[in-house]
């Protein structure tokens, strides 16, 4: 008798060795190695075959004709409910788009699902999956949160191939899966939550969402890193990626499209956990601008732009003289290395020396901002707080600086200025090609084309 050969393949690359090893010696992933026989190498083989032949009886219809007929025509949006969770996804759900919605543990993933589910429930058929929970448990919770659920069904149950069947056997319009990290599938033969079975499961739901015209939620953990856990092409599998965020020991949460092939990315929703669910904030300026009750010094209103809406936020900076043997540079929410070129260009081309001072710099409210918009307000800030100059609350400003010391303009100048307006500001310091062709109600604009032009604009001729 013919002695079997085994071959270990790796769940993450898919790799071949000739013997296990802790360590795959192909992609570097660890614990990744199982057994695999000629007999099910044969089997896969098969399925190539078969793959290869459906492909050959493939048929192409003209894409006019799908847009026109197709499930194009009839993919209208469907809205979850609450406006901010509708705009960071495009204007709606999908009808058959996948969701990956992360996060870390506790934040309240199951919490926003559960809410969006009862919310779709009153017009669309959900089917609410929970791999974690029990079914006491999900309703314990939303008598808790008095979500009315007639219209949701759920079902505990962690086997990916009796779920589907259920789905399609409801009807279910929307399937809500918590969490991807607890199904599995009988195709791989790994545990649930290995790179395999996410592969798989998700490739599934992937399959089934285009399907049946299903939109599909997916709730994914996420590591110490921030990353959702699982390999990359998690996220290249579904149509939308979004992350559940939080200031630590705050209310506030942060929802962020990172893809979103329906839509814009980077968009970013702002929600207020309370004890009776998540809510969402309609004006996100209350959290950034909740400003000292009088002027003081170092402390500017940036109008940044997160996604396609302008965004208001108070920008800090302290300049101390250095008590050590080299100065500090200390920033919260920006980048350390564009700050010490600002520090550079305010040294030669303003006059400004802080070669023998500490220099802090924040954005209240735990904002990262990675736009150059906060380049002239955190400048304004720095000279301001150097000269112990108090600078007016109604005051914002905006513009990227360059190193020769000039003021470039920035995208969506005019919308800035005006959404400034309209939350009460009166003076904005822009660059001078950000300057709208047509005068903007209540503020009044100054367009710069020079740091130094800049700086004589925000503080009294005496303190430069």
């Amino acid at each position: 008798m013919a002695r079997v050969s085994l071959v270990y393949v790796c769940d993450a690359c898919r790799g071949e060795s000739a013997k296990w090893q802790g360590q795959c010696p192909h992609c570097g992933e660890w614990n990744t190695l199982s057994t695999r026989t000629p007999a099910t190498q044969g089997r896969g083989a098969g399925r190539a075959a078969r793959g290869s032949a459906l492909v050959a009886r493939a048929e192409a219809a003209p894409l006019s004709l799908q847009l026109d007929t197709g499930p194009a025509a009839l993919a209208e949006r469907w809205s979850l409910g609450m406006g901010e969770l509708d705009r960071v996804l495009g204007g709606g759900l999908v009808p058959g788009s996948v969701t990956l919605l992360g996060g870390e543990p506790g934040i309240g993933k199951s919490t926003l699902l559960l809410q969006v589910a009862a919310l779709m429930g009153a017009a669309h058929r959900v089917l609410y999956v929970s791999g974690e929970e029990s079914a006491g448990q999900i309703a314990m919770r939303a008598r808790r949160l008095g979500l009315k659920t007639e219209g949701v069904e759920a079902a505990c149950e962690t086997d990916l191939e009796a779920i589907l069947p259920l789905a399609q056997e409801r009807g279910a319009q929307l399937l809500v899966i918590d969490s991807i990290q607890t199904m599995s599938v009988a195709a791989s033969d790994t545990s649930p939550g290995s790179v395999s079975q996410l592969r798989e499961c998700t490739a599934a739901l992937v399959r089934f969402a285009k399907a049946s015209g299903t939109a599909v939620l997916i709730v994914g953990h996420v590591t110490k890193e921030g990353a959702i856990a699982g390999p990359r092409m998690l996220e290249h599998l579904v149509d939308t990626v979004l992350y559940f965020e939080r200031d630590a020991g705050s209310r506030f949460r942060m929802v962020r499209a990172t893809k979103n092939r329906f839509g814009s990315v980077n968009e970013l929703s702002f929600f207020l956990m309370t004890e009776t669910g998540i809510r969402e904030v309609k004006n996100p300026a209350a959290i950034f601008l909740s400003r000292a009750p009088e002027p003081v010094a170092g402390s500017v209103v940036l109008v940044t732009r997160d996604g396609t809406r302008p965004l208001l936020v108070e920008v800090q900076a302290l300049v101390d003289r250095m008590r050590f043997g080299a100065p500090r540079r200390v920033t919260q929410g920006l980048d350390a290395g564009r700050l010490a070129m600002l520090l550079a260009v305010l040294n030669r081309h303003a006059g400004l020396s802080l070669q023998e001072h500490d220099v802090f710099a924040n954005v209240v409210g735990g904002l990262v901002i990675d736009e150059p918009a906060w380049d002239l307000p955190v400048a304004i800030a720095l000279a301001s707080s150097l000269r112990d100059v108090k600078l007016p609350a109604s005051l914002v400003a905006f513009g990227e600086v360059g190193l020769t010391g000039e003021v470039r303009p920035v995208t969506f100048g005019e919308e800035r200025i005006r959404e400034a307006a309209k939350l009460g500001f009166t003076t904005a310091i822009v660059p001078r090609d950000n300057l709208p062709r047509v005068a903007v109600p209540g503020i009044q604009v100054h367009a710069v084309a020079r740091i130094e032009d800049a700086l004589r604009a925000a503080l009294p001729r005496e303190a430069l």
